[in-house]
């Protein structure tokens, strides 16, 4: 199932979303009634996907996300994979969603596009034994971990490298049936193929990365967990459109702007 969040003569709404690109007129949103971190019904009442904004698929109290989770982009950041997860953060403040430009910040001259498997919360959790991960999981979305990589190289902590405003793109939609152990992932800015790897690359699953950061923490519905991303990370210029795929999920397409 595929959970968007859009707007609409300025009202906000999850749907599900049906049918596909290649239907004659399009695929729809069946409106439902609350949300989807709790049992929910379908409304009946259907809106096409072409007629409304889509939103970030949820407003994350946290995004928490993972460094250096693949042994290639390790590699090519001059690092070696590190014997426990790398963890940060990214503010509420920097999560955009499908179609939202990202601002070029005025104090970097060297941003990234980052790709990445996002994991969506479903219900509150700590402490989640390996066995019960997939219990909390509502599903998976796309993401961008963009990144202004000379500030992270310059300051050691990763906070303005990683959180300033719009550096989070996640969507389209969350899709809940998907299986995150292989699926391919790819970046492409301005039609041009950067990055190309497959989530079974990761050095620590998702079922690992879950237990991992609630030993430490509570996630609440709606939290975004970041998973790392493959080799192949670029520079992003203003006027650049960057696009993040994954298999069985979708598409998140975003143009870089200059930021006023």
């Amino acid at each position: 199932m595929r959970i968007a969040r859009f707007s609409i003569d300025g009202n906000v709404a999850f749907g599900v979303v049906e049918g596909e690109p290649s239907d004659p007129d399009g695929p729809v949103l069946d409106i439902i009634k609350g949300h989807p971190f709790a049992e929910f019904e379908r409304s009946g009442s259907k809106v096409p996907l072409s007629k409304v904004r889509l939103l970030p698929p949820v407003l994350p109290n946290k995004v928490v996300a993972i460094g250096r989770n693949y042994a290639e982009h390790a590699a090519e950041l001059g690092g070696d994979v590190p014997d426990v997860p790398v963890t940060f953060f990214k503010p509420s403040t920097s999560v955009i969603g499908p179609g939202d430009p990202v601002p070029y910040p005025s104090f970097s001259r060297e941003v990234h596009h980052e790709a990445e498997l996002a994991v969506v919360i479903g219900r509150m959790c700590r402490e989640v034994p390996r066995e019960r991960v997939r219990d909390v999981i509502l599903g998976y979305t796309c993401a961008n971990d963009i990144t202004a990589r000379d500030v992270q190289r310059a300051e050691d902590q990763w906070a303005r490298a990683k959180g300033f405003d719009g550096s989070c793109p996640i969507g389209p939609w969350v899709e809940t049936a998907v299986d995150p152990a292989d699926l391919a992932i790819m970046c492409t800015v301005n039609g041009e193929q950067r990055q190309l790897g497959r989530t079974a690359d990761m050095v620590r699953p998702v079922e690992d990365l879950i237990v991992h950061i609630t030993e430490a923490m509570t996630l609440l519905p709606g939290d975004v967990v970041l998973t790392g991303t493959p080799a192949g990370v670029g520079p992003l210029n203003a006027g650049d459109e960057v696009a993040v795929t994954i298999e069985g999920i979708g598409t998140l397409t975003n143009k870089v702007i200059k930021r006023d």
